[in-house]
């Protein structure tokens, strides 16, 4: 990284604008950043780090997000900003930088707050100009990062070595210089794998106790089911042998569980017995028992039935009884149907003949079959009749529809001669309809294209006019800002003027005795100034100047929208000319009228074509239609003529088929009427006839079935019998008798209900009470085995979990204990580490040791090869070792605390260890090349001859390119370094100076 210039404008103590060219500085290899204390030479070296990383070192930063940044001498208007010109990994950027600050707002009372600004920009050599890369903060943030290769605090600490900085670290103890080490090198990948591999230790011993808390369980669990037969190991989750000792006290309980069931199942087999021998003993009383009660029984329902005896015989008489009278019983039957049969039939042959005329109500039923006949013959001669009514009134109906038609066609005829009439006077007020609808269509599009011109000219001749007016108003007010400008300019000089005329007075108020004097140095003050009437102090001299800057600012925006009014009066008179508005509104008032009349006939040229094209199509319908109607006419005459005379045949023909009756309808009514009553009348007769003959047939055939049947009448055959359900009654008695003595009989001819009745009753309560102790005592039985199982298949299955529980732990103990290793091994608390060495302590120990080999190469010049920084991993106390640092003396031969060494002596070997520090970060960053450096105060403690040789170790730098910017007071450096860049310090904010440049 090489810079090559630096822009600084309101910043620091720095007033205005200031420029630094590291160019012609590094020409020389070595130049010196001088100045009195509190110029500001670190301000210089700030503005180098703000410009590449929006920030500066420490403190400095302040509160506020950089807005203390800003310098206390810069003129309000005037923007704080940082440019830097630099190469870096062969890469020319230019970086600049604005802090926000806090300014007047533009409108009203108050302030407001600018946002800050960066742009980060890009030469190139090709095209020989700049270009722009981006204005982000985080994207140029990140990109000089990348480039750069190292943070703002490894910047500060190898580019702009800090004052008295290393020092401390050459005195500081391990944790101190780790501190610093640690934030150089970034090693926070170590402590962040120290914190792994202690939440992974922490991580895996939870593991561990949760899978022993669930072994733990497991036992629990197997010692209920257990009982006391299991002792549970006194040890906690985590401990070693914890597993062990579980599956051994699991397997001496699965070992009593199997001793207990065994003896279970003997004692539910001798169960199993008794209750078997007690069960058939209870079956055997129960048989005897039942036996003894059906014989009982039996003899009890057999005196019953002899009481029944005679009752039984009565029921059997009267059975036999219905059974004769049931052959009786279809003669009745077929006797009692006829006489039902005979009844209906001569009710109805009494109603048929009540509606028959006088003359033949007593007529026989041939007779009345007979008339019926001629009825019949004479409706059927009327069909022909019936026929030629219907075809008369179709006749009627056509004649009428004839009528019609030549009514509606002569309406036709007129209708289309009236309109053919009229037909060309329409024509031709259609098509000039047509024609003028045309013709204004074109006129509307020629007066279209002259609208918008004529609307445009209108419009910028009404601007021109209201701009003329606008321009008048802005000149005079940009007249007057820049005369109140003037004004406020002249008051501002005017009262500085005074003010400074009066300085002594305002300086000698600040004055009191014993203190310097800033002008003359003096501590006496004999005759101070005094103020005098009318005195203008600073805040006067201030608001002046503010009210000065504000009228200049009024001026400017005034005169800004004085060129902007006059630009589009410009370019209005331009479009409009110098016609006058009115005769322009009247030219386009005129052109709009045309044109909405145009377009207003226009709009009814498809209306005309329409109606054009419909009333052709109307004259060639009403033509048709004339045609249509003539030749219809012409075919209804012949029609006509034939209807008349089929209508008068017809007529004949009715008349003399009606006889007396309205029509031939009315005759057909009587005929059929007539008909029906005779044919009803005539079935009567004959179906009466037949019932009484069948009816006397019947009382014959049923005589002779009941004296058959043993009966002295029919009326006796018909009292025995019985109707279905009081035979079903009768029957279902004596069956139940026969059945009831059978079974009686049956049971008292069993050999062992007999057997049973000689033997002494049974005692069957006792049979039943040894049964259920018996049973009882199996299900004891039954249920310790039972509970014995449970027991056995309980520990079986939880010994095989805990046993997969140990197996399934067991790589986790293993990660665990390999992992507790590490990480008290990186940790420093692990016996293995004699040191008591974190990894982090380690990786930066090895840091130190190269920053301490390269250090000592140029200690040894500067000390002439007395003294040489090494590395110790000694501990220190009861602390922690690997961060040690010790100078060896070659004049005594001894190693040593870098505490010892004097004060010249501390800041060459602090020098020393910032150079070969830098080298290493660079080496860290990725060798990225520093071709800059900066080394802040520490000069004054050494003599001649160690400043001569610290000069030549950093004059040696120039052999490889670089360049060494040494910022001191020390006066002799000054004549030693030709090479400057001096900070001068005044009133009104500090300046740069370069000197001794080409």
């Amino acid at each position: 990284m090489r810079l090559h210039r630096l822009d600084i404008t309101a910043f620091g103590p720095f007033g205005a604008s200031q420029s630094v060219d590291f160019d012609d500085l590094s020409a020389a290899g070595l130049f010196l950043l001088h100045g009195p204390t509190g110029a500001g030479k670190t301000s210089v070296l700030d503005a180098v780090c703000y410009a590449l990383y929006g920030s500066v070192p420490g403190a400095r930063q302040g509160g506020g997000q950089g807005m203390t940044l800003r310098s206390d001498h810069a003129a309000v208007g005037t923007r704080t900003e940082v440019r830097l010109e630099l190469t870096v990994a062969g890469r020319r950027l230019e970086i600049t930088r604005q802090p926000p600050r806090e300014r007047p707002k533009l409108r009203g009372r108050g302030t407001t707050v600018d946002k800050a600004q960066t742009w980060l920009r890009e030469y190139d050599a090709t095209a020989r100009a700049w270009k722009d890369l981006s204005r982000s903060h985080q994207e140029i943030g990140e990109e000089i990062t990348q480039l750069l290769g190292m943070s703002r605090e490894q910047f500060c600490q190898v580019v702009l070595l800090p004052q008295g900085d290393f020092a401390r670290f050459l005195r500081a103890d391990a944790e101190a210089r780790g501190k610093l080490l640690g934030r150089l090198f970034d090693t926070r990948r170590f402590a962040e794998v120290e914190k792994r591999l202690a939440e992974r230790r922490r991580a895996t011993e939870a593991q561990v106790r949760e899978g022993d808390a669930g072994l733990l369980a497991d036992a629990h669990r197997m010692q209920q089911a257990a009982g006391d037969a299991m002792e549970l190991p006194e040890l906690a989750p985590g401990e070693p042998g914890l597993a062990e000792a579980v599956l051994g006290a699991a397997a001496v309980a699965r070992c009593t569980a199997r001793e207990l069931l065994t003896i279970a199942d003997c004692r539910l087999a001798d169960a199993e017995s008794a209750q078997a021998a007690a069960g058939r003993r209870l079956t055997d009383v129960r048989e005897l028992d039942r036996l003894q009660r059906r014989f009982a029984e039996a003899r009890e329902r057999a005196a019953r039935l002899a009481e029944r005896a005679d009752a039984h015989r009565a029921a059997q008489e009267r059975m036999e009884r219905a059974r004769k009278a049931g052959a009786v019983a279809p003669a009745l039957e077929l006797r009692d149907a006829a006489d039902g049969e005979h009844r209906m039939a001569a009710d109805a042959e009494a109603r048929a003949r009540a509606r028959l005329p006088r003359a033949l109500a007593d007529a026989g039923a041939a007779g009345l079959a007979a008339a019926a006949r001629r009825a019949a013959e004479e409706l059927g001669g009327l069909e022909s009749a019936r026929r030629a009514e219907r075809r008369l009134a179709e006749l009627v109906e056509e004649r009428a529809g004839l009528q019609r038609q030549e009514r509606a066609d002569d309406e036709v005829r007129q209708e289309a001669e009236s309109w053919l009439a009229d037909w060309e006077a329409a024509r031709t007020r259609l098509q000039s309809r047509l024609d003028s609808a045309q013709e204004a269509a074109t006129r509307a599009e020629q007066l279209a294209v002259q609208r918008d011109p004529a609307q445009r000219r209108l419009a910028a001749a009404r601007q021109r006019d209201r701009l003329t007016d606008d321009t008048e108003q802005a000149r005079r007010r940009a007249l007057a800002s820049a005369e109140d400008a003037v004004a406020a300019r002249a008051h501002w000089l005017d009262l500085k003027e005074q003010r400074l005329h009066g300085i002594a007075a305002e300086l000698a108020a600040n004055l009191t005795d014993g203190t310097p004097c800033a002008v003359c140095g003096a501590t006496e003050h004999p005759a101070p100034a005094r103020k005098g009437a009318g005195h203008v102090d600073r805040d006067a001299e201030e608001r002046a100047l503010t009210a000065y800057q504000a009228a200049d600012e009024r001026r400017a925006r005034d005169e800004r929208h004085l060129g902007t009014v006059r630009e589009a009066l410009a370019a209005a008179t331009a479009e409009a000319g110098d016609a006058p508005t009115d005769r322009l509104a009247q030219e386009a008032e005129d052109v709009e009228r045309a044109y909405a009349r145009a377009r207003a006939t226009a709009s009814g040229l498809h209306a005309a074509q329409e109606e054009l094209r419909r009333a052709e199509g109307e004259r060639e319908q009403r033509v048709a239609a004339q045609q249509q109607a003539a030749v219809r006419s012409a075919s209804r005459v012949a029609g006509r003529e034939r209807l008349e005379r089929e209508q008068a045949s017809l007529d004949e023909e009715l008349t003399r088929a009606r006889g007396t009756a309205e029509s031939v309808a009315a005759r057909a009514a009587q005929l059929e009427r007539r008909a029906a009553l005779l044919t009803e009348a005539a079935d009567a007769a004959r179906v009466a006839e037949d019932a009484a003959q069948r009816l006397k047939d019947a009382d014959a055939r049923l005589a002779d079935a009941a004296f058959r049947a043993g009966f002295d009448t029919p009326a006796d055959a018909a009292a025995a019998l019985l109707d279905d359900t009081a035979h079903r009654e009768l029957q279902r008695r004596l069956d139940a008798w026969q059945s009831e003595d059978a079974a009686v009989r049956a049971v008292l001819a069993e050999a062992d209900t007999t057997d049973a009745a000689r033997r002494p009753p049974a005692d069957l309560a006792a049979a039943e009470r040894a049964a259920a102790d018996a049973g009882r005592r199996l299900r004891e039985a039954s249920s310790a085995r039972d509970a014995a199982a449970r027991c056995r298949a309980e520990l079986d299955r939880l010994s095989a979990h805990a046993t997969t529980s140990v197996r399934r732990l067991a790589p986790l103990r293993e990660e665990h204990s390999r992992v507790a290793r590490l990480a008290s091994l990186a940790a420093g608390t692990s016996a293995d580490n004699e040191r008591r060495m974190r990894l982090e302590s380690y990786v930066l120990a090895a840091r130190l040791e190269q920053v301490a080999a390269a250090a000592t190469a140029r200690l040894l010049r500067m000390s002439s090869g007395r003294y040489t920084l090494v590395h110790s991993d000694d501990r220190t106390g009861r602390g922690r070792s690997g961060l040690g640092l010790h100078v060896v003396d070659a004049w005594t031969g001894r190693e040593r605390d870098t505490a010892t060494l004097s004060g010249g002596e501390t800041f060459f070997a602090s020098l020393a260890l910032a150079l070969g520090l830098a080298d290493v970060v660079t080496d860290e960053a990725g060798g990225v090349r520093l071709d800059t450096l900066f080394i802040d105060e520490g000069f004054g403690s050494l003599d001649d001859q160690t400043l001569d040789e610290v000069l030549d170790v950093l004059d040696a730098l120039r052999e490889r390119d670089r360049s060494v910017g040494i910022v001191s007071h020390v006066a002799d450096l000054r004549r030693r370094i030709h090479a400057q860049l001096e900070v001068v310090k005044g009133r009104s904010g500090s300046v740069l100076r370069q000197r001794g440049v080409g």
